[in-house]
């Protein structure tokens, strides 16, 4: 019996020591394990009692259960305790401090396309261009007819339409039927004005054409307006996106809506002329189509072709943000791809 209850007050102290010591939950739990577990220490003991003497079994069974009890008691109280300064701590670490400054909050960046109608409108702003807005929904006859296409015009065939279910209402192909909406505004008046917009062509996806894309259009209109003007103001507007010392190169074309009708090209910014890959080594990158406007577009816009006349210009935003900013694909403008839009943040 004397073994028995010396084992107990060993178990007794040595535990009581090593509970005051626990200082973490973790901790906590691996005494409980050990000392009043199911095959804890205190257990061992108290099968024990079975081999003891009848008269001696009621004397061991009460030293046995005390010492569970002060065991359980302590333990419960020293759990608590431990608690209580873990959630203190969790709190203070947690705790804001509203004296220290804000985190910063990233903003984003604007988008290239937005960035470059900026500038556009920037610049032709400068120049005494005001900004015109026009309907993307069109009817036939202004997107084509007023603009010297009538129906069954070859030229038809250089725009990929989208038809809608109205007849003869389409999306428009061009921003050019705006160049009609501020004629007739401003006619028989001078006319000075860029359209910024969406348009929509029936095209296959690829990285150099998309379905919907942005185009600006430029029109003036006035007395003695001649070609030596429209050339002035694209070869300021060409200075002032692409830097200083740009050099322009006019190519003959054809627009329907223009006589005579120029492609614009720029010096390339990254060869300097001398041939790269973006210029495909020529040393120059087309950036807008341009002209004079032709007289029966006047004469539809309400002006007298006889006594004015007028120059008109036409630029595809995304191919001046491809060019300008090294963008390789005309998809990654609207693809919300995360990462385009992060790696080319301006």
């Amino acid at each position: 019996m004397q073994d028995l209850l010396r084992e107990l007050e060993e178990l007794r102290r040595e535990a009581g020591a090593r509970l005051a010591a626990a200082a973490s939950g973790d901790l906590l739990g691996a005494w409980h394990g050990e000392i009043l577990g199911r095959r804890g220490r205190l257990a061992q003991l108290m099968r024990q009692l079975a081999e003891a003497p009848a008269a001696d079994r009621a004397r061991l069974g009460r030293a046995a259960n005390e010492v569970k009890r002060e065991l359980e008691e302590g333990f419960a109280a020293r759990q608590a305790e431990v608690q209580r300064h873990e959630r203190e701590a969790a709190l203070a670490a947690e705790q804001v401090d509203v004296t220290l400054p804000g985190r910063p909050v990233d903003l984003g960046g604007i988008h290239p396309i937005t960035r470059v109608l900026r500038d556009v409108g920037r610049i032709f702003g400068q120049m005494g261009f005001q900004v015109f807005d026009g309907p993307e929904v069109e009817t036939d006859e202004l997107n084509f007819g007023l603009l010297n296409m009538p129906e069954g015009h070859p030229a038809r065939d250089m725009w990929d339409t989208f038809y809608t279910t109205v007849p003869n209402l389409i999306l428009r192909t061009h921003t050019s039927p705006g160049q009609i909406y501020a004629m007739r505004s401003h006619a028989p008046g001078p006319l000075r004005v860029i359209l910024p917009g969406k348009t929509y062509r029936y095209e296959q996806v690829t990285a150099r054409s998309e379905s919907m894309f942005h185009q600006v259009e430029g029109i003036a209109v006035g007395e003695h307006v001649a070609f030596g003007d429209l050339k002035g103001v694209l070869v300021g507007f060409a200075e002032e996106m692409f830097g200083p010392g740009r050099q322009l190169r006019f190519r003959k074309s054809y627009f329907p809506f223009t006589e005579p009708s120029v492609e614009v090209d720029v010096s390339c910014f990254l060869c300097g002329g001398g041939g790269c890959v973006l210029c495909k080594q020529s040393g120059w990158l087309e950036i807008l189509g341009a002209g004079m406007v032709h007289p029966r577009v006047l004469r539809d816009g309400g002006y007298d072709p006889a006594r004015v006349s007028g120059f008109a210009f036409g630029m595809g935003p995304e191919r001046i943000a491809m060019l300008k900013y090294g963008i390789a694909d005309i998809r990654y403008f609207f693809s919300n791809d995360v990462r385009f839009l992060a790696a080319i943040r301006l």
